[in-house]
């Protein structure tokens, strides 16, 4: 094992416990708390930089609750698409596979959005979901017909990555 396995293993003698316990009490919930604690120490295996020891319990009090955003993103997510789903006529309803299929894009997708720049996903959204022109977007937003260019573009370079990420 190399060093990095070393220590993540010793965090997480040290401090497992600790951590599912800090987790169930942001989360409520136990079976959550254990799946994000797993979470947190799969996370710090795949880090190929060193660790900082000096506060493991503050160090792994960040990663988990970046691992509890995107938690909370999902449930969101998902709240969000049922209500959604409950206005289909249930002829049209997807099946089971397909829900989740699409919870797992639309999440994808909220994350890839999260990424971007604030100008270039305010930008990207007010064309693709309002259906604005670029020029519309420009007028909208206070900034230059060539920054509404830039900004979307980058957001279909990163739906691009998304698309092609597998």
């Amino acid at each position: 094992m190399s060093s990095p396995h070393l220590t993540v293993q010793a965090l997480y003698s040290e401090h497992h416990g600790w951590l599912k316990n800090w987790l169930r009490s942001k989360l409520g919930n136990a079976a959550d708390a254990a799946d994000l604690a797993q979470d947190t120490f799969l996370r710090l295996l795949g880090r190929s930089d060193s660790l900082d020891l000096r506060t493991p319990r503050a160090f792994l009090r960040t990663v988990a609750r970046g691992l509890v955003i995107d938690h909370w993103r999902r449930e969101e997510l998902e709240r969000a698409y049922l209500e959604a789903l409950a206005l289909l006529p249930e002829a049209e309803a997807p099946s089971p596979e397909s829900r989740e299929l699409i919870l797992e894009l639309l999440e994808r997708i909220a994350l890839m959005l999260d990424r971007l720049k604030p100008k270039a996903r305010t930008a990207f959204l007010l064309a693709q979901c309002e259906g604005l022109t670029h020029k519309e977007v420009a007028a909208q937003m206070g900034i230059s017909l060539r920054s509404v260019e830039r900004y979307v573009a980058d957001a279909l370079y990163q739906c691009y990555l998304l698309r092609f990420d597998e």
